[in-house]
């Protein structure tokens, strides 16, 4: 009894936190036209940024799901108002991709009309959609050919939209642009770049992702089974051993002068692998693919992290880089698998140590170790500020409680739960 008073009150310090962290979410956002929000990468940025990588479009998210957690109506207006700016920088974005373009804005745009019945937000997503594929030169959108900045995220942004055919012309490309290796393909991803990248952010994972959820949803087995060729050459490519799963950043290695040969969060590490072998798991129905994020997590769970071992290893708590995109992997097993919590409580506790509280509220603050001073200014957004934190908190107290372990949208990069015990933490 003493053991579940004492995690009961853990948790609702985390609820705290979150709560305050939100507070001070809302306290840097500025109020644009028509009384929209919008937010800077960083509280003193000069410059408003739309975008789901680091701006209003990844806020929105976050504010949805406190909606849904809270029940209160001040996050709901809050992404409504913030809506109103990502939807006025649709004509303006002439990054067209996921992450840092158009496509992200219609994703966070049509999850507002989804979840709170905005027809203005759907009708700029489907104008943001309509410029991207009026800017398809026949093969790809710009320099980068992936899931951050090229085409596989946007086929995965559009299928998550709600455009079907868009997701598959983005996908097609891949068809014709394979490089065959000794174990299955790759791509080059950013054009002139003799580096091979192998991970979900910048590499053959990402499309290979986008490949099998774009092929299962869309009817395209050609597609799938390029999936499963893209898969087997990063299979082949693994250094851990039989029990492990660990990976090279790419080869050959690009600039080693300032690239870890291994990383293990969601961006380019094992973190993110297992959540490609999660999907393909069910899109193949084989279990192969869950010995793998078996492997995967094996790896994450002996690498020392969240400690700080040694300069420049574990400096970030965000998601996409750091602690909050490993957690996002914890709860999913959690959830699937019924997993032990241990770990997944070590990462909350390091965030929670890592917090900075005080009048103003909650945030968090990464370390670059190559700078003076080291200590970097907060971030707002989804990869590596207070918004992908405080998402995967509010998803780990629900997960604790034995509730819906669902968020409230959905990733277009992040499989949903598929089954399993969801036992309380």
């Amino acid at each position: 009894m003493a053991a579940a008073e004492a995690m009961k009150a853990a948790v609702g310090e985390v609820e705290a936190l979150t709560a305050d962290a939100l507070r001070w979410l809302l306290g840097n956002a500025r109020e644009a036209e028509n009384k929209s929000l919008a937010w800077s990468a960083t509280p003193t940025g000069d410059e408003l940024d739309p975008t789901l990588y680091s701006g209003t479009a990844g806020v929105i998210p976050v504010l949805l799901e406190a909606w849904r957690h809270f029940g209160d109506d001040r996050y709901g207006d809050a992404a409504l108002r913030a809506a109103r700016s990502v939807s006025d920088a649709v004509e303006h974005r002439e990054d067209n991709s996921l992450y840092s373009g158009l496509t992200g804005l219609a994703f966070a745009l049509r999850a507002v009309h989804d979840e709170l019945g905005a027809p203005d937000a759907a009708a700029a997503a489907s104008r943001a959609l309509e410029l991207v594929r009026a800017r398809f030169d026949g093969t790809r959108w710009g320099d980068w050919f992936e899931l951050l900045g090229g085409n596989a995220g946007i086929g995965l942004g559009a299928l998550a939209a709600g455009d079907t055919d868009l997701a598959v012309l983005a996908l097609e490309p891949y068809l014709r642009t394979a490089e065959q290796t000794p174990a299955g393909v790759h791509w080059e991803v950013l054009e002139g770049r003799v580096s091979r990248f192998h991970h979900i952010s910048h590499g053959t994972l990402g499309i290979v992702y986008a490949l099998a959820r774009i092929g299962q949803a869309a009817g395209r087995a050609d597609f799938v089974e390029l999936a499963r060729a893209g898969a087997a050459d990063v299979v082949a490519r693994n250094e851990a051993g039989p029990a492990g799963f660990l990976v090279p950043h790419s080869d050959p290695q690009d600039f080693p002068e300032v690239t870890a040969r291994h990383s293990y969060g969601w961006c380019h590490g094992p973190a993110g692998d297992a959540q490609v072998f999660r999907l393909l798991r069910a899109v193949f129905d084989d279990s192969a693919w869950q010995d793998l994020a078996d492997r995967c997590w094996h790896t994450v769970t002996r690498s020392g992290l969240p400690r700080r071992l040694r300069p420049g290893f574990w400096d970030n708590s965000g998601r996409c880089c750091g602690t909050a995109g490993v957690l996002a992997l914890a709860c999913d097993r959690m959830a699937e698998q019924g997993d032990h919590p241990d770990f997944a409580r070590l990462l909350v506790a390091d965030i929670f140590r890592r917090s900075t509280r005080d009048a103003n509220g909650v945030r968090w603050s990464n370390l670059e170790h190559r700078s003076s001073p080291s200590v970097l200014e907060p971030r707002t957004g989804w990869a590596m500020g207070n918004a992908g934190i405080v998402r995967e908190l509010l998803r780990f107290l629900r997960v604790s409680r034995g509730a819906d372990p669902a968020y409230a949208v959905t990733w277009p990069d992040q499989p949903a739960v598929q089954s399993g015990s969801n036992k309380a933490c």
